[in-house]
């Protein structure tokens, strides 16, 4: 590997780059390491803030890089620390003789024969300092000053309660007063009234009830004209539930997630009631949403490949709109073995990648997903049942066929016949797809349309996000 800590060095934009990089380096932040050691490339994922790793890779011959985290700096601590792994703890890559996807991606545009590497200068920075403890030593804080910082968290905690429930309660008179004006006005006015009352609860602390309120137009909107009303009172009626809800149990974990903020991924990972489930899992698909109120929302969706009944997990980042558009940690269609672990929920389907074995052979669905005719939307029952204020829920139909009504809408038509079960499907379909018979279909149901992610046909997995 022509690689050393000197060249590090000279790479790094500054000193802090090297700071942060050297905190990077533990191998429990990435679930992914590997090197083709005739190419010369070495390449990982590293777990940052969000759910989805960082791809990084880098070629040791020319030092080009890459990483799709949304740094300024070039290169960013992601890849420093890859290289930095890479000098110090090489037996740490699992060597391979293929390259994943993206790594290609990545080699077909920009490998360049006889490129040289750069060669910046070290001035200013330092490997040495960057491994030197950052923090000075904490002072000794008498047990006086314990007990008064206790005291301001209990107080920010209270105040936070207080606030809160005052947006609910100021959330239910928006409610009452949208139904006593009428639903009709309220549809056709729901953009300038949905902003009022989300601005209004994000002065409340009520975050992410305001995010949720704020993008209610646009679902709206998505809809034909004789749908809207309904649409509106069954959304309303859900956050009147969600609202009674957190009043009841104020610290459960997925009320306090959904009305006003979520937790850390270390407080995710240390939480006792978070289920962690290692298994084989597929990318059926994504959904990436710009939001009104600025911020991106990358929604990936995995099925549990082992699991003798379907069994979803959601990978959830937010990033803003400005930090311009991502490249994905992963592509539909992806198999890989990986340890998750889920956020606290009655239903849980938000998960983080918690480490990463490797890459899984491509195949069918395991049969589990097949079986599902006596009521495809049984789960969907038992989804509300738990937790009656969600909308989106996964599952898998049974066989089927897409096919277009007289207005040339979408249906998924199940396969029992005619007189079968027949669910909308939201926005276009690609035509190819239309008429196929499909064994089985992974898609959303919110109670009105289905969002479809992915199905398996006779002419093998189609992708359908």
């Amino acid at each position: 590997m022509q690689l050393d800590l000197k060249t590090i060095e000279a790479l790094a934009p500054d000193q802090a780059s090297l700071g942060a990089a050297a905190k990077l380096t533990k191998r429990s932040n990435w679930p992914r390491l590997e090197t083709h050691e005739q190419l010369g490339l070495i390449w990982g994922e590293c777990q940052g803030s969000g759910s989805n790793p960082y791809r990084v890779m880098f070629d040791t011959a020319d030092h080009g890089y890459k990483c799709t985290c949304p740094s300024r700096k070039f290169p960013c601590k992601h890849i420093l620390a890859l290289m930095w792994i890479g000098v110090t703890a090489p037996t740490t890559f699992d060597r391979v003789d293929q390259t994943p996807d993206w790594v290609n991606d990545w080699i077909g545009r920009r490998r360049k024969p006889g490129q040289q590497p750069a060669q910046p200068g070290t001035e200013g920075k330092s490997i040495d300092d960057a491994l030197q403890p950052q923090e000075s030593p904490a002072p000794v804080e008498d047990a006086a000053a314990a007990e008064r910082r206790e005291a301001a968290q209990r107080k920010r905690a209270e105040d936070t309660r207080s606030a809160v429930s005052a947006a609910l309660d100021e959330l239910d008179q928006w409610i009452a007063d949208q139904l006593r004006l009428g639903l009709s006005g309220f549809v056709d006015a729901s953009s300038e009234r949905c902003r009022r009352i989300a601005a209004r609860l994000v002065d409340l602390k009520a975050a992410a009830l305001a995010g949720r309120i704020d993008e209610l137009p646009s679902r709206l909107l998505a809809l034909r004209n004789e749908e809207r009303p309904d649409a509106a009172i069954r959304e309303l009626g859900k956050l009147v539930l969600l609202a009674k809800a957190w009043r009841a149990a104020p610290d459960d974990p997925e009320l306090k997630r959904l009305v006003s903020t979520s937790e850390t991924r270390e407080q995710v990972l240390a939480h006792p009631d978070a289920i962690q489930v290692e298994s084989d899992w597929e990318v059926l698909g994504e959904k990436i949403e710009t939001r009104r109120d600025g911020l991106v929302s990358h929604a990936t969706w995995l099925l549990d490949l082992k699991s003798p009944t379907p069994h979803f997990a959601l990978l959830l980042d937010f990033f803003p709109a400005s930090a311009g558009r991502r490249s994905n940690a992963f592509a539909p269609g992806d198999r890989f073995k990986a340890r998750l672990v889920f956020y606290p929920s009655r239903s849980p389907l938000r998960a983080l990648v918690a480490e990463r074995f490797g890459d899984v052979a491509s195949g069918a669905w395991p049969e589990a997903g097949v079986n599902t005719a006596a009521d495809p939307l049984a789960a969907y029952a038992a989804f509300q049942d738990g937790a009656p204020w969600l909308s989106d829920c996964p599952l898998v139909l049974p066989p089927g066929t897409i096919q277009l009504d007289e207005r040339d809408a979408a249906w998924w038509q199940g396969a029992n016949g005619p007189q079968g079960i027949a669910l909308p499907v939201a926005g276009t379909v690609n035509q190819t797809v239309l008429g196929l018979d499909l064994t089985a279909t992974a898609a959303l149901w919110n109670g009105a349309r289905l969002e479809l992610l992915a199905s398996q046909s006779s002419i093998g997995r189609l992708d359908l996000s």
